[in-house]
């Protein structure tokens, strides 16, 4: 499996960015689905999830901002992220999980500014 993070950038406080990311190889296994943020000096912390039946769960500093998508036919899953705020300024990445392991994406860098 192997995953492809793009959209990525800057944007200001109360902006907008879609980050995509494209799922290829063995996609048969997969069950859950979604984005992990890194901030710097910090561990990866999950941002927003969804599985195979479209259930989503988002972390609470997200929620009512961030909405995770799928595009099953594209292979593709999104991060839609509205009215930003600097602390969402962190490497963006996407993963699958199977029953055995979890894959990763590249980190995508999000910046926000005031």
């Amino acid at each position: 499996v192997q995953l492809q993070a793009s959209g990525g950038g800057s944007a200001l406080s109360g902006g907008s960015l879609r980050l995509s990311c494209e799922i290829s190889g063995d996609r048969s296994r997969i069950t859950l689905m979604g984005w992990y943020r890194r901030f710097p000096g910090k561990e990866r912390d999950m941002v927003a999830e969804i599985n195979v039946f479209d259930y989503t769960n988002y972390a609470n500093s997200v929620k009512g901002r961030f909405t995770v998508s799928r595009d099953a036919a594209k292979n593709t899953i999104f991060l839609q992220m509205n009215s930003l705020k600097p602390d969402d300024t962190a490497v963006y990445y996407c993963y699958a999980k199977t029953l055995a392991r979890q894959y990763w994406g590249q980190g995508t860098l999000v910046t926000v500014s005031s």
